[in-house]
């Protein structure tokens, strides 16, 4: 099982070549959009951006397979998610502080046992710490709506109120969920790669109303986020 590998420094990496992970093909064109339309400066990193898949074990597969292919200094998954009402409105964006894979462990009589507890390692990668502050100053000065937050990495996503409440008070701060960070970073961290999480929440999580979903609003602030990534991974 993977430790969770703290990052504590101080400087961030040298970034020259990143590799970009989406679930699907419309989060991929919106990421593209978005480093299309950027104006990098002369030392921005060079972006890839390729298909992970839908979920955590296809992610981590791809994400494997892309970075035996190639040379990277950083990892990023990006895409849309579900927010946890307190902490990411729909339209807003989402910066991991960890990935998190909040269904990995056992049910118990008592509830849900975490794989920490039950002594199978940790569930949890930390994002690149300054990177991460870097890219929510960016995107705060650009006037988006952002928080920093623990990003959960689920194989079934919430369909209930009930189970967003369990996960916000098991994993205090929670502020978004999808099905692909924690495959990636754990790809990642294999070859001690730092990893950020980039989500821009398309629907609450909680109860799957889907004719409240604002997919369109999501891929808009997907773009929007990923215009600012060359200026604020330049080296």
């Amino acid at each position: 099982m993977m430790e969770n590998q703290p990052n504590t420094s101080i400087e961030p990496p040298v970034i020259r070549r990143v590799l970009i992970m989406t679930a699907v093909e419309a989060e991929r064109e919106a990421v593209l959009r978005g480093l299309h339309a950027a104006r990098p400066s002369a030392s921005a990193p060079e972006f890839t951006v390729r298909l992970a898949g839908v979920g955590p074990a296809m992610a981590a597969a791809s994400t494997a397979a892309e970075l035996a292919a190639g040379a990277y200094d950083l990892v990023i998954s990006a895409g849309i998610g579900g927010g946890f009402a307190e902490r990411a409105p729909v339209g807003s964006v989402v910066i991991a502080s960890e990935l998190i894979a909040a269904d990995l462990g056992a049910e118990t009589p008592d509830g849900f046992t975490g794989v920490e507890e039950l002594g199978f390692g940790s569930a949890r990668i930390e994002a690149e710490t300054v990177l991460a502050g870097r890219l929510l100053k960016g995107l705060q000065a650009a006037g988006m709506a952002v928080c920093r937050g623990p990003v959960l990495t689920l194989s079934t996503v919430t369909g209930t109120a009930a189970t967003a409440a369990r996960l916000a008070a098991r994993i205090p701060g929670a502020a978004a969920e999808a099905m692909e960070g924690f495959g990636v970073a754990v790809a990642a961290r294999r070859l001690n790669l730092p990893v950020l999480e980039l989500r821009t929440i398309s629907n609450l999580v909680g109860p799957r109303q889907r004719e409240l979903w604002k997919i369109g609003d999501a891929l808009q602030a997907l773009e929007a986020a990923c215009s600012y990534l060359p200026e604020v991974l330049h080296s």
